[in-house]
Formats: structure tokens, C-alpha cells, sequence
């Protein structure tokens, strides 16, 4: 029995209709993602399935009892409480008596009086009693994996982290069917990577909106299109849905020219005079207006977003020399004595935890702000456009036109002037559009007007930090073939796995302590050097394999690298089909490291599945939670390496 089913819904917001006539069914353990242009009406499509909004027409029916939570894409979270009760609130009923228990083993930990005491036990009984301890476990769980403090207040949290925190409520109810709209905005790689398992697990059904084509190819199982108010499910995963929308669309124009050309030829047959108008031709006529009133119904299919970067004259062989710079937040270091120069032409991507200081060196770079000690140079003829994540760059009480064109009537792209308003509709907002304020444009459509204001600007430098957030499929790609294109120097922090290989020739990774290791390609070939290092780390000294730091690190990460790198197949020359010496210890070993770390694995999960473990210190649990996830990662490393070098054993 399907879990929810809409029938012919239709909704609209002013003239426009968002669904029209729309249908679809949810089974249960489906996990379908919703593809569609920014505006086209995702997120009121979610709403509708949540049972927050109401449609104009058609039905929605709920199965009895269904239980949904909904991860909203933009709402701000405004609280004075601490994160671990906002994130409890997803608990529904047993919020309340979790919250209380976690302040109480908080207070007596600091505190351990006759009084605390009791009040702790009172409610750890009444927690025995509904069983609350699983719950309680739960939004430790899901606080550790989303690296959440506890017990920090939510408002003074950024609007990134405070979206964590929605992310956090909305998974620890565990509903039948839960509703994510865009979930891995400001989220790391390795958030992205945790909830990519989370959900491949859940045993609800789940209903996404994402732009992420990597965590959309792992987690699909449908894919449900929402053009022009219809919605249309492809069975399969995303990379057969373009195909076969791409199919479609061609085989509709065809439709559409055909049709076209045949109401051309009636209009032409009326316009002949009187002989149009005799009795025997009125149902001639009549077919006519049907045609008119078809043709004027007809939804077309919006324009494409068309991106042009306007580059300036090249700039000098070295774009910027990093001497040893530091920044720090008061104790805490984020750049810690960084060395680097980035020359003419480079594509490199800056990688890490949020928070480890990716923004700050862009800041550096670009002159936002001066290091605490070292020295940052700029080359000559450096002309930068600077891509900023939190859109500083935009007044919202400005309009769309007066953002892109400073007053002016036109813009200059490439050397030619053109009116801003056909500017502006490559970038699809047409004229009533434009002249709407910025407060009142979706997160997308501040993105690409963001895009649009910054390709006005010759520019040899993009700097762009988080350029993919909430632009959807079509644009994300359009952007990504741009900078591939781009002839000049390129420095993108991004956590869209699939936009980083496609794009960046090398990467800064910022480990979260303020050291900055530079790697040769792309993501992929970072995981491989991870993985490889890993398996070399199990028969060494427990941590040698993570050592590697400075000048010997970057050379290792390098030769890791060569597959995709030409300089680094010269250094390394082809990988010898025979097992070397070392290589055979390491297979040997092997299969005992991995016993050991899954002795480790079932030992670790018998904790957490007990509810005793759970009146531990917040900070073992959270611990016990990190090394989980840490000894999973291992395992599969371990494995991998295990089957490559079984693989070429015994190939020979």
C-alpha cells in the first residue's frame, strides 16, 4: 500500500501555476528525488506532501498514521535554546523528558549534590519507563555525526551550522517518510558522506530536492521531474533520466513544430474570406479555435541559463606567493605558517571540515583581510572576481537591474555593450523579474544574479566560494562547463564531489588545525591517496601512514595522483604488474588487520546497543559514535586495498 498518492494537483502562486494537474505516488522505502528548475515549485511540492499547505485542487491522501518531517531549504532557525533541545523537539512526544535528562546529566556532572542527583534519577526512570533511553541515544547519535554542540546556543550559531540543526531535527524523528529539501547545503564531505549512509540505511520512505549529483546518483531509486507544473517519474537512476529527458524533450518539439505548422496553415485557410465562414466548413473552424486555445495553453519549455565569462588580459606567471601566513580566532589557528603560490592558469580546489579555514585563506588572497604573521603577494595584472558564499555582495533592498548595471541602462560583456535587461534574461529573469527587490528572489535566483553581477567584470582570477549552493541541475552544470573553458586562474571551495573533478587540477586540504596539504587532481584521486595511505598505515606503526606532512606529504599525495596527472606518471613511470616484496607483506597481513578491526567494529556496536553505555559522559558517547564511523571507513579501505592487491596476486 503506498504511503502517500496526489491526484491531479494543482497549486499556484499569481499567475502561473506551479503544479497543474500533478500526480505521484510515494511506496514505501522508495527514496525519490525531485528534479526541476529553480521557481519551478520543488519546494511547494514538498510542503503539499508534508500536509503543510493545502493544493488549490485535486486530493492528497495520507496513509493512517503516517508520520512525515520536513528539512526546509531557506526558513532561518531562530531559538534561544540550546541545540540539543531544538534537535529534540523532533522527538515529538518524549522532547521534553529527553531534554530535561540531558540538562540534568550535564549539571551534575559539573555539580554532583544530593539534590541534582536525585532530580536525575527521578527522570532517569521515567525514561526507563517509556523507554527513552533509544531516544535519548539517538539525538546523541545524530548530534556527534553532525559535529553539533550540545549545549551551545542555537542563535549564536551561523546560518550554516543553524542549518545543521534543522538537518539534526528533521532526521532524528525517523518518520515514515521524511522530506529533505536541499540537505547537503553547508554541509562538509564528510557530513555529505555520513548522511549518504544514513539514508541508504532508513527504513522510511525519503523525498529529496538536491543539486549534489554524486549524493543523487547514490541515493535515487527514482527520479520524478517537475516541468512546467507536470510531474513525470523515470525509473532508474539520474544519469538514465537525462538521457531519456533529453529524448523526450527533442520528441516534444518535434510535436510542437508540427503542430505549429498546422495552426499556420488554418489561420492562413480562415484569412481567405467568406468561403471560411459556409456552413459546410464550421466544424473546420471550430477545430480551429481548439487549436488556438491548445496553442495558447501550451506551457513551453523555459529558456537556458546562457553564462559567459568575460576574461581579462592574462595576468603574470605568478598569481599569489604565500609566505608563511597564519590567521587565527582566538586560540584556535585556522592558517597555520602556510607556504604557496598559485600560479598563472592553476585550478585548485580548497577542501575540509566546515569551519577549518577555507574562506578565511580565500579572504586572504583576495585582500579581505591581512594574516596575524606572514605575508601574502599579489602578482602582476591580477584582476579578480570574487564569488563570496554568504552573498555580501548584494543589497536586498536594491532591484535585480540596479545590482547588475549600477543605474545604468546597459553592460558591458566581452567588449560589447548590451541592454541590461537582455542580459539579464540569460540569466532567466525576465523584465517584471528585474525589477523585483533582491529579499524577494529564491536562493537560486540570488545565485545566478550573483553569477550575473560577476561576469560584468573582466576578470584573468575566479575566486569562488561555494558557487553551486541551491542553483539547480541544469544551471550547476552549464557553470561547471564555463570554468572548464575558462583560460584563467581558477580557486573554488566546494563540497559538490562530482563539480570538483570535473573542474580543479589540484587541492588545498584543510584538515581543521590550520594545516594546509597541498594534492595533485581532483577528489577522487584524494580518496584513492587516502585509501592507499590507509592500507600502508595497517602494517606500519599505528598513525605512520598519516604523518606525511610538509614537502613529503605533497610529494606522496603527488605520486598518488599520477594516474590523472601527466607530470606525475613521468616521476613515477607505470605501476609494475608484479607484487613487490613489500607489497606481498601487506597482503599477508592483511586479513589479520581486518579481523581485528571487525572484532573492534562488534565490540563498539554491543556498547552503543546498550542502554547503560548512555549514562556515560556526553563526550564518550559522542567518541564512541566518531570512532564508528572511523572504523567503517577503515574496514572498507582495508578491503579495497585487499582486493587490489589479491587482484594483481593473482593475475600473474
Amino acid at each position: 500500500m503506498p504511503l502517500l498518492t496526489l491526484d491531479s494537483v494543482s497549486t499556484a502562486f499569481g499567475h502561473l501555476p506551479l503544479l497543474a494537474g500533478a500526480s505521484l505516488q510515494v511506496e514505501p522505502g522508495e527514496r525519490v528525488a525531485i528534479i526541476g528548475r529553480n521557481g519551478t515549485g520543488k519546494s511547494t511540492l514538498l510542503r503539499i506532501l508534508n500536509g503543510e499547505l493545502a493544493p488549490d485542487a485535486g486530493t492528497v491522501w495520507r496513509a493512517p498514521g503516517l508520520t512525515s518531517s520536513r528539512l526546509d531549504q531557506d526558513v532561518p532557525l531562530v531559538s534561544d535554546r540550546t541545540v540539543f533541545d531544538v534537535v529534540a523537539d523532533g522527538l515529538g512526544a518524549l522532547s521534553d523528558l529527553v531534554s530535561r535528562y540531558h540538562h540534568a546529566a550535564v549539571d551534575v556532572a559539573a555539580d554532583p549534590s544530593p539534590g541534582r542527583l536525585e532530580a536525575l534519577g527521578r527522570l532517569q526512570q521515567a525514561l526507563e519507563e517509556r523507554d527513552g533511553w533509544t531516544l535519548e541515544q539517538r539525538v546523541e547519535l545524530v548530534l556527534a555525526k553532525l559535529s553539533l554542540p550540545a549545549d551551545a546556543v542555537v542563535n549564536t550559531l551561523s546560518g550554516g551550522w543553524r542549518r545543521r540543526v534543522m538537518l539534526g531535527r528533521a532526521l532524528v524523528a525517523q518518520p515514515a517518510l521524511l522530506l529533505l529539501d536541499e540537505p547537503t547545503n553547508h554541509l562538509d564531505i564528510d557530513a555529505i558522506a555520513w548522511l549518504e549512509e544514513l539514508l541508504l540505511s532508513y527504513g522510511g520512505a525519503v523525498v529529496f530536492v538536491t543539486h549534489d549529483r554524486a549524493f543523487l546518483r547514490r541515493l535515487a531509486t527514482r527520479v520524478v521531474d517537475l516541468d512546467r507544473g507536470r510531474l513525470t517519474s523515470w525509473p532508474g537512476d539520474y544519469d538514465t533520466f537525462v538521457e531519456k529527458k533529453d529524448a523526450w524533450l527533442t520528441h516534444e518539439a518535434l510535436q510542437h513544430e508540427q503542430f505549429d505548422r498546422r495552426l499556420a496553415e488554418e489561420e492562413a485557410w480562415l484569412r481567405q474570406g467568406i468561403r471560411a465562414r459556409r456552413t459546410r466548413n464550421e466544424g473546420r473552424v471550430k477545430a480551429l479555435l481548439a487549436m488556438r486555445e491548445a496553442r495558447t495553453a501550451r506551457r513551453d519549455v523555459a529558456g537556458r541559463v546562457r553564462l559567459a565569462i568575460d576574461a581579462a588580459d592574462r595576468s603574470g606567471h605568478v598569481v599569489f606567493e604565500v609566505e608563511h601566513a597564519s590567521v587565527a580566532f582566538g586560540e584556535r589557528r585556522v592558517v597555520d605558517d602556510v607556504s604557496l603560490t598559485v600560479a598563472r592558469g592553476d585550478r585548485i580546489g580548497l577542501v575540509g571540515p566546515n569551519g577549518a579555514g577555507k574562506t578565511t585563506f580565500l579572504r586572504l588572497l583576495v585582500g579581505d583581510r591581512p594574516p596575524d604573521s606572514g605575508a601574502v603577494h599579489r602578482g602582476t595584472n591580477v584582476e579578480i572576481a570574487y564569488f563570496d558564499q554568504q552573498r555580501e555582495q548584494l543589497d536586498p533592498d536594491r532591484t535585480v537591474v540596479d545590482t547588475v548595471a549600477d543605474g545604468n541602462d546597459t553592460v558591458t560583456v566581452g567588449g560589447i555593450a548590451r541592454h541590461v535587461h537582455g542580459y539579464l534574461r540569460d540569466f532567466l529573469f525576465p523584465p517584471e523579474r528585474a525589477q523585483a527587490p533582491v529579499r524577494a528572489l529564491s536562493g537560486g535566483e540570488r545565485n545566478r544574479l550573483l553569477l550575473a553581477r560577476l561576469f560584468t567584470r573582466p576578470a584573468n582570477v575566479l575566486v569562488l566560494d561555494e558557487p553551486t549552493n541551491d542553483l539547480d541541475l541544469e544551471t550547476l552544470e552549464l557553470l561547471e562547463a564555463q570554468l572548464v573553458a575558462f583560460a584563467g586562474t581558477i580557486l573554488l571551495v566546494s563540497h559538490d564531489r562530482t563539480f570538483l573533478d570535473h573542474v580543479v587540477t589540484s587541492l588545498l586540504v584543510f584538515d581543521g588545525s590550520g594545516r594546509v596539504e597541498e594534492h595533485v587532481g581532483g577528489w577522487e584521486d584524494w580518496q584513492r591517496y587516502q585509501r592507499e595511505r590507509a592500507a600502508a598505515a595497517a602494517t606500519t606503526a599505528p598513525g605512520a601512514g598519516r604523518a606525511a606532512t610538509g614537502a613529503e606529504g605533497t610529494r606522496a599525495a603527488g605520486e598518488a595522483a599520477a594516474g590523472s596527472s601527466p607530470a606525475g606518471r613521468s616521476r613515477r613511470g607505470p605501476r609494475p604488474d608484479r607484487l613487490t616484496f613489500k607489497e606481498q607483506r601487506e597482503l599477508e597481513a592483511l586479513p589479520g588487520v581486518i579481523e581485528a578491526l571487525e572484532a573492534e567494529q562488534r565490540d563498539l556496536e554491543a556498547r552503543l546497543g546498550s542502554p547503560e553505555f548512555y549514562r556515560e559522559a556526553p563526550d564518550v558517547i559522542r567518541a564512541a559514535a566518531e570512532r564508528q564511523t572511523a572504523l567503517q571507513r577503515e574496514l572498507e579501505d582495508a578491503y579495497s586495498r585487499w582486493d587490489a592487491l589479491e587482484t594483481r596476486a593473482t593475475a600473474r
